[in-house]
Order: structure tokens, then sequence, then C-alpha cells
């Protein structure tokens, strides 16, 4: 699931198993970049809330793993989208 954890582990054991920000990646001496700390603002609407909030585990996890959270992202605003279309008709 995050960087190779076992299904079902929570970002916290990713985070205590992964070395801090700025610490050089084993494999290539290449640093972790550093959590940007983007503070998010409410919407009003619970649902889109929750998927910004969501896009908070992309600052704590590994690079690599930042796709599934923007995927996650991206199907539930589409999918909120689609829902106001919905209730138009």
């Amino acid at each position: 699931m995050w960087g190779g954890q076992a299904e079902g582990a929570t970002v916290a054991e990713a985070l205590a198993e992964r070395p801090g920000p700025g610490a050089d990646d084993a494999a290539g001496g290449v640093p972790e970049p550093a959590p940007l700390g983007v503070a998010v603002q409410a919407t009003g609407h619970p649902e889109v809330d929750a998927l910004l909030t969501r896009l908070g585990d992309a600052d704590i996890l590994p690079t690599e793993d930042h796709i599934e959270v923007y995927e996650d992202v991206h199907r539930g605003l589409r999918d909120a989208l689609t829902a106001l279309d919905d209730n138009r008709s």
C-alpha cells in the first residue's frame, strides 16, 4: 500500500519505518522531500472537504505513493461533481 507496506498498514506505521525528511534514500543517496505543509480551507461540502484532507496524505508518504492519493482524490471529486449534475436533472 504505502512504500511496500502490508495492506491495512496505517500512515503512522508507514512513517515509523521511514527516515525523516531530508534523510538520504539508501538506494540512491537522494534525500526525501520535506512535507510542504500546505493548509487547506474548508469548502463547506463535507465530501469535498474529506477529499481535500486526503491530499494531506501525500505530504507524509513517499513520492512513489503520491499517485494513489491523487487518483483517490480525483475519483472522489469527479463523483461529487457527477452527483451534483445528477441532482440538477
